[in-house]
């Protein structure tokens, strides 16, 4: 265990209170993203952990320092944590990525492989975004759609999802088909109001330049000068997902997101995500993007629950074969 101290003079106690949060609050967020301990004492912060994370904790503490002039949002305060816990391997590209035209002027990818993605999507016809919860697959190819529809590139935003999820059957749902499926889709909703606005999605529905489906609806119809979106996709069938892309017409452009460690179909049924990764790997002009736990843009323990199921499936697979031999 390093131990390292930092002082912040000349006292300036309003921006250490800015710094700190209530209850300290702040320093708590820093200590559980990093697995590090903050002993403050005044202007002076004793920092404790590994090599690594402490010197990070540190550049951490310095920069929100520099921010306190005002209360520190809690939103700001996690991304910042995340934004500086990168992997420095990959470059930014950002200066290369066209800023998107939506309701959030702020919005922008938040690790390397996030410009990346954006980069992908607006580069390719087709692009799979692959990999766990909380990496912002969805919301920002529903961004780049939102982009599209706003530059006039594409006409009609349509996204879809499979209305499969966790064990759960349609049929014990109350209501009709639409309000059957409705709950399935409310990721897709709720991106679209943050992106662009109750009222103007709302207009938008009506008019049908944006329509929101279940996979199974998508049969027969061939999608001219739109942009499509499939979420959830590793809960698609492969033969459900050729029907997919195949589905593509002129002026279009596909973005299929999904995880593969969260497939609810029936154990005997393969997912289409994993059998489309195979299948297409070689096809230029179809980008084949993967996230990791780094990427994961919500509280600060979802990126280390993500590696601890991720650790876990892989000692109870290494057991499973260990018993076969």
């Amino acid at each position: 265990m390093n131990s390292q101290i930092i002082h912040f003079t000349p006292v300036d106690n309003r921006r250490l209170a800015n710094l700190c949060g209530a209850f300290d609050e702040n320093l708590k967020q820093i200590e559980t993203a990093l697995d590090i301990t903050i002993v403050r004492r005044n202007e002076q912060f004793r920092v404790s952990g590994s090599a690594k994370n402490l010197q990070q904790g540190i550049t951490l503490l310095e920069h929100f320092y520099a921010m306190a002039e005002e209360p520190l949002e809690r939103d700001d305060l996690q991304l910042s944590i995340i934004e500086h816990m990168q992997s420095t391997e990959i470059p930014y590209i950002e200066e290369n990525t066209t800023p998107l035209r939506t309701k959030r002027h702020d919005l922008r990818g938040r690790t390397p492989r996030q410009t990346i993605y954006i980069k992908a999507i607006q580069d390719h016809d087709i692009t799979f975004g692959i990999g766990p919860a909380g990496t912002g697959k969805t919301y920002l190819a529903v961004a780049c759609a939102v982009d599209a529809l706003e530059r006039d590139l594409v006409k009609r935003l349509v996204l879809v999802r499979p209305a499969v999820e966790a064990g759960e059957k349609l049929g014990f749902l109350p209501g009709d088909l639409v309000q059957k499926i409705d709950p399935y889709l409310r990721p897709l909703y709720d991106a679209l109001y943050d992106l662009m606005g109750f009222d103007k999605v709302t207009k938008l529905f009506e008019k049908g330049i944006i329509e929101v489906a279940p996979l199974a609806f998508m049969r027969g119809r061939t999608l001219n000068n739109s942009f499509i979106i499939l979420d959830e996709a590793q809960n698609s069938s492969p033969e459900q997902m050729m029907m997919f892309l195949t589905r593509i017409g002129f002026g279009s452009k596909a973005v299929v997101t999904g995880d593969p460690t969260q497939i609810d179909l029936p154990k005997h049924q393969k997912s289409g995500l994993n059998d489309a990764q195979d299948v297409l790997a070689d096809i230029k002009g179809i980008a084949l993007h993967h996230f990791t736990s780094e990427d994961v843009v919500r509280h600060p323990l979802v990126q280390k629950i993500v590696n601890a199921y991720a650790k876990k499936t892989q000692e109870r697979e290494a057991a499973s074969l260990r018993r076969k031999e």
